[in-house]
């Protein structure tokens, strides 16, 4: 289980420190959590005080009741945190099998990482020899991102934006994906997104404005105002 206590994050600018959370408080232990909201309300800075990349200005983070503020990004994947960018990372020289085999913390044989490319729909002979650089689209980085989490296997699993770039990939593939890693863990799955096929999926839902939660709860209960709001505002910009 993972829980926020009151945490506070200030960015330095130009114009001096712009507050971008503010004591945002959170308990994550259902299979599924959706963190969404406006673009700017600080949901992609939030999972990333998770991960440890980013540093709280205030608060406390636990993980089952350890306190893990102060860890690295390496101290709490090896407590059993994982974070997929929304972005993926290439990297020059190492394989798609290399990087499968070091997500996974152990000697694969070439067969297991097979598995884990044809779990997120990629043919495995066509890429498990392929370096991870400029010549996989970001479409492939995302599913091998995917793939890595697979093997990963941690405790608490975050997506940032997880749809992104992978249009030609069946939605239904991809909450299967999301399914097997919680039957196989029994963790916790943390996903950054604004689509609505992702938030119709979730078990619990955060909702995230101006860099404060303004809303928790079930898709029950928090869809049909997500809905409404997002109805409302449609109607706005066709008038203009």
């Amino acid at each position: 289980m993972l829980e926020l206590k009151h945490i506070s994050f200030d960015a330095d600018g130009e114009d001096g420190s712009k507050e971008i959370l503010r004591d945002v408080n959170l308990t994550i232990d259902e299979r599924m959590v959706v963190i969404t909201g406006p673009n700017g309300s600080g949901k992609s800075t939030l999972a990333k005080i998770i991960a440890g990349i980013v540093k709280p200005t205030e608060g406390q983070i636990l993980l089952d009741s350890e306190d893990i503020t102060d860890l690295s990004i390496t101290e709490r994947a090896r407590k059993g945190v994982s974070f997929a960018f929304q972005q993926p990372v290439r990297f020059k020289g190492i394989t798609v099998f290399d990087l499968i085999t070091i997500a996974s913390g152990k000697r694969l044989s070439v067969s297991e990482a097979c598995n884990y490319l044809s779990e997120v729909g990629l043919c495995a002979r066509d890429y498990v020899n392929r370096e991870v650089n400029a010549s996989l689209s970001g479409g492939e980085l995302k599913r091998i991102e995917i793939a890595t989490m697979l093997a990963r296997g941690t405790k608490l699993s975050i997506f940032d934006e997880p749809v992104a770039g992978i249009d030609l990939w069946s939605f239904q593939n991809l909450i299967r994906v999301f399914e097997k890693m919680h039957e196989d863990i029994q963790g916790s799955i943390l996903i950054i997104s604004h689509q609505e096929r992702i938030l119709e999926n979730a078990d619990k839902i955060v909702v995230l404005a101006d860099g404060e939660i303004r809303a928790i709860g079930s898709k029950e209960e928090i869809m049909p105002e997500l809905m409404a709001s997002s109805s409302v505002c449609s109607r706005l910009v066709n008038k203009v």
